[in-house]
């Protein structure tokens, strides 16, 4: 039988411990997502896969939020963020930085999931789009590329949480494993 392992046997840190650890070099951005649960999802997702930051924009709600905090178990304290009022400066600024702006989207030349390829030492920065409308096509037009996960069945996209989370997930796996 397998038991669960226990706090210590799963070597927690502390939110103040977590902001030293090494983080990757990737950096979400939310261009305009309205749920305040769809945000602290990802917060507390990026927070398991040591993401450097999470970039809200527009509209997308900013802590502190009940239903941020609700869903993040206080991963918006240990993830740094930042807030820009439009998704096309923070893009801006992270191309200044020198991160490779990465949309997920399903438009025509995107690259599949398996084929995106995350090397060591590049800065990446992966936006996800507004429930509904999905990322913007201006700041589909500003990125350097877009990734589309495969999918089949009758429903055309994701909840942006669990985007976030496969996205997330995929770059930790090449990155840290």
């Amino acid at each position: 039988m397998a038991l669960k392992k226990t706090m210590l046997e799963l070597h927690r840190v502390g939110v103040e411990e977590y902001k030293e650890v090494e983080k990757l070099p990737v950096t979400l951005v939310l261009d305009n997502v309205r749920s305040e649960m769809n945000v602290g999802s990802v917060f507390r997702t990026a927070d398991a896969f040591l993401i450097e930051r999470v970039i809200l924009c527009g509209i997308t709600p900013q802590p502190p939020k009940a239903e941020i905090h609700k869903t993040a178990l206080g991963a918006e304290e240990s993830v740094s963020w930042q807030y820009y009022p439009t998704t096309l400066e923070a893009i801006g600024q992270l191309k200044d930085e020198g991160y490779l702006i990465c949309s997920i989207e399903q438009v025509h030349d995107s690259v599949s999931l398996e084929h995106f390829i995350v090397n060591h030492g590049q800065k990446v920065a992966i936006v996800l789009g507004n429930e509904v409308k999905g990322v913007s096509q201006e700041v589909i037009d500003g990125s350097d590329m877009c990734v589309e996960i495969p999918q089949e069945g009758t429903k055309h996209s994701l909840n942006i949480s669990c985007c976030a989370a496969i996205i997330m997930w995929h770059t930790y796996a090449q990155l840290k494993l």
